[in-house]
């Protein structure tokens, strides 16, 4: 006879006067035993459906609850402008989810884990140094400051040259309450927000087979917000929670040097694991996706307690 699988129900939860919906995942087990939790949502603009029910499965395998959801202004959640992508209105959505999950039954609120990637990974960094719910924390490729990529890529010249047009749409925003929009991928030599050719396949290709809520747009504001935002700032801070840290080698948005330099600020209990692959690559690329997702799922296991 078959283990039992786990299951998937659709789930909603407010945050900040509006709706966040997603997926709670039950591991099987004995009725009544209290489990540990994950909470986990998906990086700048994206949404639940790219790939993330493959990590939350391994991880429901392993023993864990698991709450994916989409942040307010995207996917499946409520909130208007749609493509509004806040740092800090995010961390308050990871914030409700917790106390969401810990209030459901069957969870153990002393064992909460949180996992993000890419853009999420970097609030998994920043949640994890002041929400001491969290027991243990996996930020997989996590973004890092935004301003001395963009320095990199533009000049000094061109960096001002675009703070010049946030400028200029705060001012109309003020006068008119227009929001202007800002592809977040195109093709090679096009505006965007996450120019990189792999950014650009990842998103088209993924976006069409699994995610037809996926919005190309986001609003010119969270630049503006992207740009102020230091994920691995108070890293530092993280210690005692155990953080696991996944990096990509190759990684085309996420300075490889950076994410080293910040890991090595964090105290112990850690663990700095570096794939020699791209960003897009841990999430359904293999041998990639099974080590990222082997090496969550034994962060959560050792730490939380699972299984």
């Amino acid at each position: 006879m078959s283990a039992a699988k786990p299951t998937r129900e659709s789930v909603e939860f407010e945050s900040r006067g509006q709706t966040c919906r997603g997926w709670l995942y039950r591991p099987a087990g004995p009725a009544g035993a209290r489990v540990p939790a994950v909470v986990m949502a998906h990086g700048f603009s994206a949404v639940k459906e790219m790939f993330l029910p493959a990590f939350a499965e391994r991880f429901a395998a392993a023993g864990c609850a698991v709450l994916v959801f989409d942040f307010r202004f995207l996917g499946a959640s409520d909130g208007e402008p749609r493509g509004q992508v806040f740092p800090f209105e995010q961390h308050e959505d990871y914030r409700n989810a917790i106390s969401w999950v810990t209030l459901a039954p069957g969870i153990d609120p002393a064992r909460i884990g949180l996992w993000g990637s890419s853009y999420s990974g970097g609030h998994t960094l920043h949640l994890a140094a002041f929400d001491r719910r969290v027991k243990a924390a996996v930020a997989q490729v996590p973004a890092v400051r935004a301003w001395p990529l963009l320095l990199a890529l533009l000049g000094r010249p061109g960096l001002d040259a675009f703070l010049a047009q946030i400028s200029a749409d705060r001012v109309e925003r003020f006068k008119t309450g227009a929001v202007t929009e800002i592809p977040v991928v195109a093709k090679p030599g096009q505006p965007s927000v996450l120019a990189a050719p792999d950014a650009w396949e990842w998103f088209q290709r993924t976006g069409a087979a699994v995610a037809p809520s996926w919005r190309n747009a986001v609003t010119l504001e969270s630049l503006e917000k992207m740009l102020e935002y230091d994920p691995p700032g108070a890293i530092e801070l993280v210690s005692p929670t155990p953080l696991l840290v996944i990096g990509a080698k190759n990684d085309s948005l996420i300075p490889i040097e950076q994410l080293r330099a910040a890991v090595a600020r964090a105290g112990e209990p850690k663990r700095y694991l570096e794939l020699d692959c791209g960003h897009f690559d841990v999430y359904d690329t293999e041998p990639w996706f099974e080590r990222a997702a082997s090496a969550a799922t034994d962060w959560f296991r050792q730490h939380l307690g699972a299984g």
